[in-house]
């Protein structure tokens, strides 16, 4: 049986909870081959960013070419970026290589700790990566940063981002509403229409990485065949158990990671 190849673009994280590792996590988790190109190293932990190193655009794209020379890709997540030239050496190498099913987390801050991006990487996505992508999936902050509009406190102003994002060039688009009071809602705007994709609040401090996890999910759902809407509706409850399990791995002293392997590692 052929196994779904997926690639992560986007930073390393060594605490292993965000960033390519989270990715090659959630790709195997749910039954594909996970491969990384690296565009930032951090220095990170529980809790929080304390530095961040980019990589040079050059050695990003050579990454990227070696991967699309030699092995079929069927699905791409795209994280951290951290600045334009490397947007845009993403771009310019996903577009000549045909690259399908992409999948775009806008990372452009951390939760606690140092900026991930320079202040125009926000413009270089818009204009250079956006059209390439298949869904993009910004938080509330990620999203108003990206519309150059307020953030949103409902669903209504949520719907609307969702709305200019597609306008802006992406097949489709799912603006997170995890940070909303109540129960978390989040947006996805696709084919001209938009729908409400409740979810269950996890109590839980370990959170870090979900934006990471929840892309990369959706990912691995495209590249198995499953159309859009099934592939997050699918992914958020895969996160939700990932969530709720993340507590049983005890680290640090901050916000530890979901566990992106919470249905192999069950106990019999």
């Amino acid at each position: 049986m052929a196994v779904s190849k997926l690639l992560s673009i986007a930073g390393s994280d060594p605490s292993g909870g965000a960033g390519v590792q989270a990715d090659l996590k959630t790709f195997s988790a749910l039954g594909c081959y996970g491969m990384a190109v690296v565009t930032a190293l951090t220095a990170q932990n529980t809790t929080g960013v304390t530095r961040v190193m980019a990589v040079p655009p050059d050695m990003v794209a050579a990454q990227i070419e070696a991967i699309f020379a030699d092995i079929a890709v069927d699905a791409v997540k795209i994280g951290m970026l951290t600045e334009p030239a490397i947007a845009r050496a993403v771009a310019e190498l996903l577009r000549r290589a045909g690259a399908k099913n992409i999948v775009l987390d806008p990372v452009l801050a951390a939760t606690k700790g140092a900026d991930l991006s320079e202040s125009d990487l926000p413009r270089a996505i818009i204009e250079h990566l956006l059209p390439l992508v298949d869904l993009i999936t910004p938080n509330l902050a990620e999203a108003a940063i990206l519309t150059g509009t307020t953030l949103s406190r409902d669903v209504e102003g949520m719907a609307a981002q969702a709305r200019m994002l597609v306008d802006k060039g992406a097949r489709a688009a799912l603006v997170k509403g995890g940070h909303l009071h109540g129960d978390p809602v989040d947006v996805l705007f696709a084919n001209g229409a938009r729908t409400l994709l409740s979810g269950r609040r996890v109590n839980t401090r370990h959170a870090h990485g979900t934006g990471c996890a929840l892309a990369s999910a959706i990912a691995a759902n495209l590249a198995k065949g499953s159309a859009l809407f099934e592939a997050v509706a699918e992914a958020k409850i895969w996160l939700e158990r990932a969530l709720a399990a993340g507590e049983a791995l005890q680290l640090g002293a901050g916000a530890g990671p979901p566990n992106h392997f919470w249905e192999l590692w069950r106990k019999p």
